[in-house]
């Protein structure tokens, strides 16, 4: 039994179906939050302040329950990879990523509406890419269509294929809901998630 509703600030179908997994009942909001980064901001300090951003919005929006919010950064070389929106894009990226690692910070914020109350933290994960030809790029693009993910891969889907090594504490972190630390934060707020 949940001491209070529970929201998804997101319209990310794969956060949505990651959460599905608890087998708790939801909402999703979709947060009213410019995700511009500010000049200079490192993605981790990036991704915080966006997860927490999001979840305060639908929270102060909302008035009741516990919200959750999460942001997902990935960069390599310096570069930001946020989600490409088209083939040549995703191409683009996968190039610069091929053979080298990357990084994915995802961060998670847990709002609680009625008492104030504010969780967050930051889960890292570190993605090898193997040293990949422009002629599996394309297939892989035309295939898994990507356009939506940040880094252009989908480790859950055909993308695994890609990776050459996946490092982190939680793999549901990469597709973007820390689902091990959201456990801990609801556990936190007095969620019994084996009613």
């Amino acid at each position: 039994m949940l001491p209070a509703p529970l929201i998804l600030a997101s319209t990310s179908r794969y956060r949505a179906e990651l959460l599905s997994r608890l087998r708790l009942r939801f909402e999703t909001v979709a947060p009213r939050v410019d995700e511009t980064p500010h000049d200079g901001e490192l993605p981790d300090v990036l991704a915080r302040r966006l997860a927490l951003a999001k979840a305060r919005e639908v929270a102060r929006r909302s008035g009741h329950g516990l919200v959750i919010g999460s942001d997902q950064v990935a960069h390599c070389e310096g570069r930001l990879l946020g989600k490409p929106g088209g083939h040549a894009a995703a191409a683009q990226q996968l190039r610069l990523m091929r053979g080298r690692t990357s990084h994915f910070d995802t961060a998670l914020a847990l709002v609680n509406a009625a008492t104030g109350n504010e969780q967050t933290t930051l889960v890292g994960t570190r993605v090898k890419m193997r040293d990949l030809s422009d002629d599996e790029i394309d297939a892989y693009l035309h295939a898994d269509k990507p356009y939506d993910c940040a880094g252009s891969a989908k480790s859950e889907g055909l993308g695994i294929a890609l990776m050459e090594r996946i490092e982190g504490d939680d793999p549901t972190a990469l597709i973007g809901l820390p689902l091990i630390e959201l456990c801990r934060m609801l556990r936190n707020e007095g969620v019994n998630l084996f009613p």
